[in-house]
């Protein structure tokens, strides 16, 4: 899902303030249950309505003020804020720098069925007494909901981990005790599953059909027998086979169409946050080759040897190769000690 600037499907219920010019929203179309919807408003945002879903959201920037069950309660960058379902509420700034949020709408019925498959049972809805706070299970789900866009298994582990900081900030704020049973054999079937179609996207009602667990059940299964959620390792497993073709040389828009990205921005996203180096800086590293965007600069910051300005020639280089420890291989100009030329370390002559 990517956010775009567009109507929302709450626009009725929320109304935007269209005399501040520099106020605005984007919300993605709702997908498994869940809306991304971000907005920055000046003055008053909302007028009085409520929502027939979860509302999960963080405060940017500025102060976010609104009237929620008889009280008044402010957010400020950072914190958290939690709406539930038919709760009447407003919305606006609490000072003249306006104020900016990202925020979730997330069906009940899909936390209804996480909190079950945590619980191991039925039971209510998980009801945050405090509507502010700095639930970290929360802000983190949050951000990773925001960071790419999100498919079936992703939208699984959100939902999970929502239901998670829910239940959390229903109590003192300790993580809820999850049943601990596991299917081993219909676990390891989805692992397999996932193995083979690692490039492409796999939807959780084909992890459902062949493991017979709901989705939920199998992501905290999964979690507790491979450390990481359904999703995550789909993706480990993309960015080995992407590996594999940068290994081969092939061009990284075509790595990232392989491997089963959105596009090339998207498998760079992933890529870095998985091993902390873009895949254009990874080859380069590997192969030797510097990336455009390293530069001689990149050379310099990182402490490994300082740049050659210029290289004696005629008579003058026939006495310098007698005494260098260093050659660049491609136009031979020599040194006695290791400089960058011609874009990458001398070789020792």
């Amino acid at each position: 899902m990517r956010l775009q600037r567009t109507r929302s499907a709450y626009e009725g219920l929320e109304r935007s303030c269209q005399e501040t010019a520099a106020s605005w929203i984007a919300s993605t179309s709702r997908v498994g249950g869940v809306e991304l919807f971000s907005a920055w408003f000046a003055g008053e945002a909302y007028q009085k309505h409520r929502h027939d879903t979860y509302a999960i959201g963080v405060t940017d920037s500025g102060v976010q003020v609104f009237d929620y069950r008889g009280v008044v309660h402010a957010s400020t960058p950072g914190q958290v804020v939690v709406l539930h379902p038919d709760e009447i509420h407003d919305g606006r700034a609490g000072s003249d720098d306006g104020f900016g949020y990202r925020i979730l709408y997330v069906g009940p019925a899909l936390v209804a069925d996480a909190v079950r498959a945590i619980r191991g049972r039925s039971g209510p809805l998980p009801f945050v007494s405090e509507p502010v706070s700095t639930n970290a299970t929360l802000s983190r789900a949050i951000e990773g909901a925001f960071r790419a866009p999100l498919e079936s298994l992703a939208i699984d582990s959100l939902i999970l981990e929502l239901a998670k900081g829910l239940m959390a900030g229903e109590g003192d704020g300790t993580p809820p005790r999850c049943s601990r049973r596991v299917d081993v054999p219909a676990v390891e079937r989805a692992r397999r599953f996932l193995d083979a179609e690692r490039t492409r996207v796999v939807h959780s009602t084909e992890l459902e059909a062949i493991t017979g667990l709901t989705r939920y059940d199998l992501c905290r299964q999964f979690r507790i027998s491979f450390g990481t959620s359904p999703h995550r390792y789909l993706l480990m497993r993309r960015l080995e086979f992407a590996r594999d073709q940068i290994h081969q040389d092939r061009p990284l828009v075509e790595v990232a169409c392989d491997a089963g990205f959105a596009d090339q921005a998207h498998f760079t996203r992933v890529f870095k946050t998985a091993f902390g180096l873009t895949p254009a800086r990874y080859r380069a590293l590997r192969t030797g080759r510097r990336s455009p965007r390293d530069g001689l600069a990149n050379a310099r910051s990182v402490g490994t040897v300082p740049q050659i300005s210029c290289a004696p020639r005629g008579p003058a280089a026939t006495m310098a190769a007698a005494m260098a420890g260093y050659r660049c291989p491609k136009c031979g100009k020599v040194a006695m000690v290791q400089k960058v030329c011609c874009g990458r370390p001398m070789k020792k002559a």
